[in-house]
């Protein structure tokens, strides 16, 4: 391979942090951020694509994937001090510009870092996450309870969250070409969630989504005012948030690209040629 990927790690503020690097480093940068419960892992399918005209650098979070798990009472789960840990790790490796890429958690760790740093930012793309609270779906309803009451609510919440079922139906979501899913994504991040230890970490960090929902109208008045060159890629098969999203998108940034795919919430299992071609000509539009 020309341009193979490589597996890295750094360490930042005593936390090792993962990575995975491919392509030319002169080259148009990615910031590849990743969801729940995955890794950078998920952006394996587009190094095999792009790779040979971008450099993309994907980091495992806190938490997450061949990074560092501190136990929660050692470190605090939320998103500020994630994004925080990610700004310092994009700092650690020298990446000055680049345009973001972010999927389901990968939106409120990038908003952070765009919102704190927004003359390093080139582009977003965004591929189902969400920064409007009607694009949150049915699943919601115990995730709110949680917030509102966690004591009464966490069992609920724990299985919603972290169950095998919930797990696969991230994946497949409504999707009715079940064969087209690999079943060793969804058993390789269920067995991630049963190491030890992580049910906590995941409940933590998941009890702060809710300053995730707060910080929406700060993120869409930061988009109206800034008008950021935008790429909307959504699988219509996602369950965990809803089909109006890539729309409201539209609202804050009028020129915002949108597509909707034929994938489900972790759309480059299934559109991964499609999203491919998407990212390349976008950059190449706004280049």
């Amino acid at each position: 391979m020309k341009y193979p990927v490589y597996y890295r790690t750094v360490e930042v503020d005593g936390v090792s942090i993962f990575y995975r690097e491919a392509g030319p480093k002169d080259a148009p940068t990615l910031l590849l951020l990743h969801g729940l419960p995955s890794s950078s892992r998920m952006f394996e399918p587009l190094f095999h694509r792009l790779a040979d005209r971008y450099h993309f650098v994907a980091p495992d979070y806190p938490g997450f994937g061949h990074s560092d798990a501190p136990e929660p009472k050692s470190f605090s789960y939320t998103f500020d001090h994630i994004a925080q840990i990610i700004d310092r790790f994009t700092q650690s490796i020298g990446l000055t510009r680049y345009s973001l890429y972010m999927q389901d958690y990968g939106g409120p760790v990038g908003f952070r870092l765009a919102l704190a740093h927004p003359e390093r930012i080139e582009t977003l793309i965004i591929q189902n996450a969400v920064a409007h609270n009607e694009g949150l779906g049915k699943n919601w309803v115990t995730r709110r309870a949680f917030w509102a009451d966690r004591a009464t609510h966490e069992a609920a919440l724990r299985t919603n969250l972290l169950s095998l079922e919930t797990t696969r139906t991230r994946h497949v979501g409504s999707d009715p070409k079940i064969d087209r899913y690999d079943p060793d994504l969804w058993a390789d991040e269920f067995d991630f969630l049963n190491q030890p230890g992580q049910a906590d970490i995941q409940t933590e960090l998941f009890y702060d989504y809710r300053t995730n929902v707060a910080s929406y109208p700060t993120w869409q008045a930061w988009m109206r005012q800034n008008q950021p060159r935008m790429l909307v890629l959504w699988g219509k098969y996602d369950l965990s948030f809803e089909i109006s999203e890539p729309e409201a998108y539209r609202r804050d940034v009028p020129s915002a690209e949108v597509h909707v795919l034929d994938g489900s919430h972790f759309a480059l299992d299934t559109a991964a040629d499609e999203i491919a071609d998407l990212v390349n000509a976008f950059l190449h539009r706004v280049a």
